[in-house]
């Protein structure tokens, strides 16, 4: 029976890896998924980030309602539940595909909306039931960085992949991206029916005796964490915005003579980039405070987007790409701008840790309001990038990161400043 018991958590805990990537995979879609919507029906880049902002507004829905589903539950039936909705998501995006001109926009931007909420769902599961199958402490952990591992290696993986599909970027149409969603549809079903007749252990959540809307309003009380859910906003933003609206500007034709194709591996290398920054953070985060690794991190990155924005476009260097005629990899001549944003994947990897353990630091009994609250703000990820792919639209797409310059400025402040807890006079036990 033991054995038995070890093979079904093995099994789930395959299924809790995949879930990881699925959550990096379909999430970061939406941002190359701008070029295909902006080429295919002839809108601004604004118009064509509005797939990622209706994914990442689903959080600011859904963020406290899917912790109150959580609680009533239970883990593994709102993971089932959180699965479905992602297959009914992409399902919707796959059919917008088919649909009229007239129509199709906006029915993709309903799969993208659908999708989300799948999404913010499963955030609130996958890290504690990977905990939990882990039996916890170290193992625990340990699964859940190899989880987190997976996610970037998805990240890395979909917008270059993503780009071979699109191929020259003014002929792209949602048809093209379509085995994208063969594979999150087949990955979502498969879960699932594992998922469903798998046994697993359902991790405790502590109950408290105060209601969540006392508990949300003794957590703004203070104001290091009110400043630091801005932090998580704006830290979001910044990640996602960084490379999204560099594809953009890669893929334009009249800004750029990159192409779609090595656009997408240039933001997947800012990912893969990220990967590596996650995985030196797990290994100087126990010697290193939260507040000097988003110093250093926001610090670095300010100078890195300076850089981008003031060096000339023209400038090239060599940078790995896939060729589609020859089928292989070669050395494409890319602005040295790019290289730079793309770099800001190291300073954004190591940023939610800090900025997460800096704003809930001695709140106490607040702490898991406060975690609900942070899950809302992770819509700054569709607002942010949404703002800056209008301002590319207003003055141009290196102006753009402007937008990304203020958000890291933020941050900033806050390891710096804002991070200092001024209200240790309220009571939290």
């Amino acid at each position: 029976m033991s054995q038995q018991k070890q093979s079904g958590n093995i099994v789930a805990i395959i299924m809790m890896v995949l879930l990881f990537g699925m959550i990096s995979f379909v999430t970061n879609l939406a941002a190359p998924m701008g070029v295909v919507l902006k080429n295919q029906f002839g809108v601004s880049n604004a118009m064509g980030m509005l797939g990622n902002m209706a994914n990442f507004i689903a959080y600011a829905v859904m963020g406290i309602p899917g912790g109150l589903l959580l609680q009533r539950m239970g883990y593994k039936k709102t993971a089932l539940i959180a699965i479905a909705i992602g297959f009914v998501g992409v399902f919707i995006q796959f059919l917008s595909g088919h649909a009229s001109d007239t129509s199709a926009f906006g029915i993709y931007l309903l799969g993208a909306f659908v999708a989300g909420f799948s999404m913010t769902l499963l955030n609130t599961v996958v890290n504690p039931m990977l905990n939990t199958l882990g039996g916890g402490g170290n193992k625990g952990n340990q699964l859940i960085q190899i989880g987190g591992s997976f996610n970037s290696v998805m990240a890395t993986f979909t917008p270059a992949f993503v780009g071979i599909l699109i191929g020259e970027a003014s002929k792209a149409r949602i048809t093209d991206v379509f085995p994208v969603m063969y594979i999150a549809m087949g990955v979502f079903a498969l879960v699932f029916f594992v998922l469903w007749a798998v046994s697993i252990p359902e991790p405790h959540a502590e109950r408290s005796s105060e209601s969540l809307g006392n508990l949300m309003s003794g957590a703004v009380k203070f104001r290091h964490f009110i400043l630091g859910a801005i932090a998580i906003f704006v830290y979001v933003g910044v990640e996602v915005g960084t490379p999204g609206t560099m594809i953009l500007w890669l893929s334009d034709a009249s800004a750029s003579t990159v192409g779609a194709t090595t656009a997408g591996f240039v933001a997947g290398f800012y990912w893969f980039l990220m990967l590596i920054g996650r995985l030196c953070g797990v290994s100087i985060a126990s010697k290193v405070s939260s507040k000097t690794m988003l110093t250093v991190a926001s610090g670095v990155g300010l100078i890195l987007v300076t850089l981008a924005i003031f060096l000339p476009t023209t400038k090239l260097v060599s940078f790995p790409a896939f060729d589609t005629d020859s089928l292989s990899f070669i050395l494409a001549q890319v602005p040295v701008n790019a290289v730079f944003l793309v770099l800001i994947g190291l300073c954004t990897s190591i940023m939610w840790g800090g900025i997460y353990n800096l704003a809930v630091e001695g709140l106490g009994k607040y702490l898991a309001a406060a975690s609900g609250i942070f899950m809302v703000l992770v819509c700054g990820g569709g607002i942010l990038p949404w703002v800056q792919a209008k301002m590319a639209d207003l003055a141009g797409y290196i102006p753009s990161y402007w937008v990304i310059f203020a958000g890291l400025a933020y941050l900033l402040y806050y390891a710096l400043i804002g991070s200092k807890n001024v209200n240790k006079d309220i009571p939290v036990d």
